[in-house]
């Protein structure tokens, strides 16, 4: 199931910005007042290797002071095309209010697959459908879908701490992850050498890691995500362009 391992890699990493107009050194902060800016950014997807697909992103700004849409499609590409016809589509509708990211809608489609998620942060409930069965869950503060995680992430980075633990809701449950930034590293890309924060996220006690590259000078964007499991290298995306 290569692609939808490509999905599985790719909810919990964090995600692009907007690009920056100067660089900055990886120690720099930025306010987090700034908030998202609207981007479009391009990755290419290797398994064990293997060139299998590619993913886009795409924030915008939504109806209203604050909020936005933010949209990711998969698509496998060469031969695996001919096996996973259908991309991998997910859609969040959240709110940003200072350093804070509210998920008020989710949406995700992978062929006949497909999940529909309202966040009621009155009543603290979520609910919806998934793949055809109702769902109700419980919110916490600060639990995010899999796709508001990611900009949650960043303006976490942008604000100078990043929280050790994220509550996310999959499919009909919700999970914590476990965040840790590991240092900072010089790395080469298709937008030419960028100074990074790296950062892991894994599941309490997994043997699944992922460890992402976030660049500073390009207003945090996620420029390269590793996973990695029991210590072997399972899935790479690098990012290709990056547009604002």
């Amino acid at each position: 199931m290569i692609h939808r391992t490509i999905l599985a890699c790719a909810l919990i990493a964090a995600s692009a910005r907007a690009a920056a107009a100067s660089p900055a050194p990886a120690s720099a902060s930025a306010s987090a007042a700034d908030g998202p800016q609207p981007f479009s950014a391009h990755y290419a997807a290797q398994w064990k290797s293997i060139q299998v697909g590619t993913s886009d992103l795409d924030l915008a700004y939504g109806a209203g002071t604050g909020r936005f849409v933010y949209t990711w499609r998969i698509r496998a590409s060469g031969i695996f095309r001919l096996i996973y016809r259908h991309d991998v589509v997910q859609k969040s509708w959240l709110r940003v209010d200072g350093i804070d990211v509210r998920p008020e809608t989710y949406e995700a489609e992978d062929g006949s697959s497909k999940i529909h998620l309202d966040f009621d942060w009155r009543t603290r409930k979520a609910r919806g459908v998934v793949s055809g069965k109702p769902v109700e869950l419980d919110l916490q503060k600060g639990t995010q879908d899999l796709m508001s995680i990611q900009i949650q992430v960043m303006q976490d980075l942008r604000d100078g701490h990043l929280p050790a633990k994220f509550w996310i809701i999959d499919k009909d449950q919700i999970k914590d992850f476990d965040y840790r930034r590991v240092g900072e590293q010089r790395i080469d890309t298709a937008l030419g050498a960028l100074d990074t924060i790296v950062v892991t996220s894994r599941r309490p006690d997994g043997d699944r890691v992922l460890t992402m590259w976030f660049a500073p000078s390009l207003n945090y964007v996620p420029v390269q995500a590793v996973r990695t499991r029991g210590g072997k290298q399972e899935f790479e995306m690098r990012i290709r362009r990056l547009s604002h």
